[in-house]
């Protein structure tokens, strides 16, 4: 299985990415694995959504990360379930 994850990090922006693993990806992001993430952290997973393929999951990552606007992120955390 695959994830497509949404992290809140302590400045309040939003990083989406994919993974196998997402519990041991968020781990690595509060470690400073991440150049994005190292000088937000902490990163709390505020959202996932599990694929069966790596493709699947990518491409989820790549629509969200087209939306451009953070309420359309905000809209999808609130009402905890995928939006197309």
């Amino acid at each position: 299985m695959y994830s497509c994850y949404i992290l809140k990090c302590k400045d309040g922006s939003y990083y989406i990415g994919s993974t196998r693993d997402v519990g041991v990806r968020v781990k690595r992001h509060n470690a400073g694995g991440s150049k994005y993430t190292k000088t937000k952290r902490p990163v709390e997973l505020v959202y996932h959504e599990s694929y069966n393929t790596r493709s699947e999951a990518v491409l989820r990552e790549q629509q969200m990360k087209s939306w451009k606007n953070k309420k359309y992120i905000d809209k999808l955390i609130s009402h905890n379930g995928p939006i197309v």
